[in-house]
């Protein structure tokens, strides 16, 4: 064992060693962006529950092994996990330079201006894209307010977890468990795809975790005008369960915590949405009302 790692045999009031604390906390991050229970990140890892709660926790050293394990299980690459993601290329190291102390406005200016640059976005300043896309957590109101607004600006609805299920001939649930999350995404990839293709215009309910892989949400960001459905954690269990779904928080015995840390995880990835609506706030007509204005606002030329 490296002489200076701390595990959780050390003995109390020993500080924890700084690099396994920050693995933890990116685990935890990863684990809550991709909306999985550690009991389900241990299964797939192959490893003991206890043993992910240490690394999570930042107590023993995890092998290198085990990371890679763990690092596939949260469908990232294991630079990501141990926290260097941009150590590539020399490219990659001096844009990373540039950007390190920037805050995150200035960041998000940069990326829509490069995304502009490549040509794959429409850039500051640009009329928004007649496709509108709902982002958030299930029971946010994606599909309800989604279809009334549809019908509103005379668009067609698009529900993509219909539309993933039409390209695998199966549900979610089926495809998740048969063929797993790397094959979700790459159904996910080609259902907004086509969307995107098919649609000049339309009101798009896109799955809660479309967020967490980002090839898919650049492409959701550089194609379509945003909102993000927001509501509160209560609300968001409560009409789920209303709708006989408790995925992915079933088999826990912590289903709120759960349901927490995985808006916790995703909040930063949502905020990017150019508007946020709170389905909390007031009643459902309400909230239709003020969507359907800020929507109409944002996409008037």
């Amino acid at each position: 064992m490296n002489p200076t790692a701390i595990d959780a045999s050390k003995p109390e009031g020993v500080p924890k060693n700084p690099f396994l604390v920050a693995l933890g906390e990116r685990t935890r991050a990863l684990r809550a962006r991709r909306g999985m229970t550690r009991k389900a990140v241990a299964v797939a890892a192959g490893v003991s529950e206890r043993h992910l709660a240490n690394l999570e926790y930042g107590e023993g050293n995890a092998s290198i092994l085990v990371l890679l394990q763990v690092a596939g299980a949260l469908q990232c690459a294991l630079a990501e996990l141990i926290g260097d993601v941009t150590t590539l290329s020399p490219e990659w190291l001096l844009i990373r330079d540039l950007l390190g102390q920037q805050e995150e406005a200035a960041l998000r200016r940069v990326r829509v201006g490069l995304a502009a640059m490549l040509g794959v976005g429409h850039g500051a300043g640009t009329q928004a894209s007649a496709r509108v896309a709902l982002i958030g957590l299930r029971g946010a109101g994606k599909s309800t307010l989604g279809q009334m607004l549809a019908a509103d600006l005379g668009f067609p609805f698009v529900e993509l977890s219909r539309e993933i299920e039409k390209l695998a001939g199966c549900s979610v649930a089926e495809i998740q468990a048969l063929y797993g999350a790397n094959a979700y995404r790459r159904y996910e990839r080609r259902a907004l795809e086509e969307a995107i293709q098919i649609y000049p215009e339309a009101v798009i309910a896109t799955p809660g975790g479309l967020v967490s892989d980002p090839t898919n949400f650049n492409a959701l960001l550089a194609h379509c005008s945003t909102v993000w459905l927001q509501a509160a954690p209560e609300d968001h269990m409560n009409r789920v369960v209303a709708q006989g779904d408790t995925r992915p928080m079933a088999a826990s015995r912590e289903a709120m915590e759960d349901l927490k840390g995985i808006l916790a995880g995703r909040a930063p990835f949502y905020s990017k949405a150019q508007l946020l609506i709170d389905t909390s706030a007031q009643p459902l007509d309400a909230t239709f009302l003020l969507l359907r204005d800020r929507v109409r606002q944002l996409l008037m030329p």
